[in-house]
């Protein structure tokens, strides 16, 4: 092999690639982490670890779980800081120039409530502040190694936490992407200036699915129908279930079955560190 072909072998084979990996597969969620709050869903009024401020847990203390009897409510899309933490199918594949090979997006498909997403790999910006706003919001995407590093703007109102926790239309998601073999680990962090007093760290997994997802169901379970149906007949279209201030029912459900004080489970950043616990000891001898 003479020098030129060696130094070709070694531009096209030996260069490191800014160490991108591949993330296309169809992938299914495991349970281990959050699991009370991601299938059953969580207690009412259980706020506890949340870095809420007074606006937030005001709003929460309002609802009523009643309100997603709605019509306009009943099929309500999580939005995207939330969906990941579902019951889903996600499929990933890379849309590429097809004269340069150059990573245009990284795609995905998620199955609950059929979103489609776009993460835009290719160096545009953001639209501007009055841009439309939409469930899954407008997504930029870097690689840090061999992490996907997403950054998403423009999503519409939706929820921290789906007992009435609030998220304000004016969320910026982070998200980092990570490959381990045959395991993804999705890690999010929510800055919300409206109704966080601290940014909201959460994660989940998924694992690599061989089936494809083909197993059954409607689409192969690919397919979301959602239909608006009358859940509450004779009740006024025009009402909203929520309760007035000081008047939720359910404020001690939560923290008496698990033996907590109420100011606990109603969250706040301090409620999220170690230190709380001297807090808490102070709060039971009371």
């Amino acid at each position: 092999m003479n020098k030129w072909c060696a130094g070709l072998a070694l531009v096209v084979f030996g260069a490191p690639l800014f160490a991108q990996v591949d993330l296309t597969g169809i992938w299914s969620p495991v349970f281990n982490e959050d699991q009370p709050e991601r299938i059953p869903g969580p207690a009412l009024v259980d706020y506890l670890g949340l870095p809420i401020n007074d606006a937030a847990r005001q709003w929460a203390l309002s609802w009523d779980p009643d309100r997603l009897t709605l019509q306009e409510h009943q099929c309500q899309v999580h939005t995207v800081a939330y969906i990941y933490r579902g019951p889903l199918l996600l499929r990933i594949w890379e849309e590429r120039d097809p004269q340069t090979q150059d990573l245009v997006a990284i795609h995905n498909y998620i199955s609950n409530y059929e979103q489609s997403r776009a993460i835009w790999m290719d160096g545009r910006r953001h639209p501007p502040d009055y841009a439309a706003h939409t469930w899954m919001g407008y997504s930029t995407g870097r690689w840090d190694g061999n992490v996907l590093t997403v950054t998403t703007t423009h999503i519409k109102q939706g929820w921290h936490r789906r007992n009435g926790i609030p998220s304000s239309d004016l969320i910026t998601l982070t998200e980092h992407f990570i490959r381990h073999g045959d395991h993804l680990t999705h890690v999010t962090v929510v800055d919300d200036p409206i109704y966080l007093a601290e940014p909201l760290i959460k994660s989940q997994d998924f694992v690599l699915n061989p089936e494809g997802g083909n197993g059954g169901g409607i689409g192969g379970g690919w397919l979301y129908p959602c239909e608006y149906v009358d859940e509450t007949p004779g009740v006024s279209k025009q009402a909203v279930p929520s309760y007035m201030p000081g008047e939720n029912p359910f404020i001690h459900e939560f923290a008496d079955r698990n033996g907590v004080p109420v100011d606990a489970a109603l969250g706040g950043p301090q409620t999220m560190y170690p230190e709380y616990r001297e807090k808490l000891r102070e709060l039971i001898k009371k």
